[in-house]
């Protein structure tokens, strides 16, 4: 299935809502707790995720088989769009009534489990984990306990559009071994072969997953393994030398029109709508990127992957499967979470819309099943894997600000507003003080 836009989180809003002391809340709702016995002596569980209409489709079609495969226990679904699934899931963990299973994301991972919201996967009887990719295996984890467990992978992309390159006459680099300034040089070619009617590239400050790559690249992260910033500034000044060099070098669009690209996700992309012949995409939008380009588009490697200390690119779990730490019936959530994770049948039917499966069996016997464009995604991943040294620990509490922190700092440098080092300063100072609680 293709990839939906998701907007960016709310985060400000949940982490507030998430903080408020859950006492007088609990003390209405003594009786309440997650899930519940139906007639008959039946277990009632609630699951909850954000999404489309056709991730909603095939996620009741799977909690079906789940039901008739287990006689007994029912599944309420409970389901929004991700603008307001973080405010929501805020709201029900404060009045001591989350769902018993919900679908987790990992900037928000930490922030739940620190607040003793999430069970211990580790702790519970009836999930095997055995099977999940060994390179997001662990990505759950937190100060050794198991908070979540990966729905699938994701690798974030340089997305090239071929047809983009022949009509400016550029050929497409070779992604094994190019570098940064290839990079930088390739796309303003193409802007300026093409008269500027295509642009070399899309924006690629914006997400801080890119950042994350290119400090990864020189043995450092944007995170270390206790939640602080793990690079030097230096990096980070020569990581926005390059956004302000994109900008300067006119390789890709206006700074007003990146605006306008960014707030429109992927169906505004510069390929989506043949403006463009680069962008930066998680591997598992590929179908919804090259819907609207004239032929397939191309998954490649990020540059500087062999021109530093190591490869920084790695698999990210698309999204986790937790379990409430308040349900009353943490056994049969573990069976649910077990069955959605390794039925290969819950597989077919989800297929690659929660990433790649992450249990490895499942995802090779899906495979068939997967579209054209998922069927590229995951021969990319496994191209991949030979390269991916590791992956990164579970962001602070608070990360999801960053988000938002990113795209301001971002849009100044784009407009000239501020020199690379005051942008470097400016990340440093606002985003230590976003997380460091």
């Amino acid at each position: 299935m293709a990839a939906r836009k998701r907007g960016a989180p709310p985060a400000r809003s949940a982490r507030r809502m998430l903080a408020v002391p859950a006492t007088a809340a609990a003390a209405a709702l003594l009786a309440a707790g997650c899930g519940g016995g139906g007639a008959d002596g039946e277990v009632e569980l609630r699951f909850s995720w954000w999404g489309a209409d056709d991730r909603h489709e095939a996620t009741q079609e799977v909690i079906d088989l789940f039901e008739e495969k287990n006689p007994g226990i029912t599944v309420t679904a409970e389901y929004t769009d991700w603008e307001g699934y973080w405010d929501k899931l805020a709201t029900s963990t404060a009045a001591n009534d989350m769902p018993d299973v919900v679908t987790m994301e990992e900037r928000f991972l930490r922030e739940y489990s620190d607040r003793g919201a999430l069970a211990d996967l580790n702790e519970l009887e009836g999930l095997d984990t055995s099977n999940v990719d060994e390179l997001v295996a662990s990505s759950g984890d937190v100060d050794g306990q198991k908070f979540g467990v990966a729905t699938g992978v994701n690798v974030l992309s340089v997305m090239a559009d071929p047809a983009q390159f022949e009509a400016a006459g550029v050929e497409i680099p070779d992604d094994g071994a190019w570098t940064w300034e290839e990079y930088v040089a390739t796309s303003a070619e193409i802007t300026e072969a093409s008269g500027g009617d295509i642009y070399g590239s899309q924006a690629m400050g914006y997400n801080e997953s890119s950042f994350n790559i290119y400090a990864r690249q020189h043995g450092e992260a944007l995170y270390a393994e206790d939640g602080s910033l793990g690079f030097s500034k230096k990096t980070l000044e020569d990581w926005f030398g390059l956004v302000a060099q994109m900008q300067e070098e006119e390789a890709q669009p206006t700074p007003a029109e990146n605006v306008e690209i960014e707030a429109g996700g992927p169906d505004q992309s510069v390929i989506s709508t043949g403006s463009g012949a680069m962008a930066h995409f998680w591997s598992n939008q590929l179908a919804a990127i090259s819907g609207a380009a004239e032929g397939d588009v191309e998954l490649l490697r990020y540059p500087g992957e062999t021109e530093f200390d190591r490869t920084g690119m790695y698999f990210k779990p698309a999204m986790y499967y937790s379990v409430s730490a308040g349900s009353d019936h943490p056994e049969e959530a573990a069976k649910f979470v077990d069955f959605l994770l390794n039925d290969v049948d819950a597989g077919r039917i989800i297929l690659a819309d929660r990433g790649l499966p992450a249990n490895t069996e499942v995802r090779a016997a899906i495979t068939e099943d997967l579209d054209e464009a998922g069927t590229r995604s995951a021969e990319f991943v496994e191209e991949l894997r030979p390269d991916i040294v590791d992956g990164p620990p579970p962001p602070p509490i608070g990360a999801g600000d960053v988000v938002e922190i990113t795209r301001r700092i971002v849009d100044d440098v784009h407009f000239g507003e501020i020199t690379p080092e005051e942008a470097a300063d400016r990340f440093i100072k606002e985003v230590e003080a976003a997380t460091q609680q």
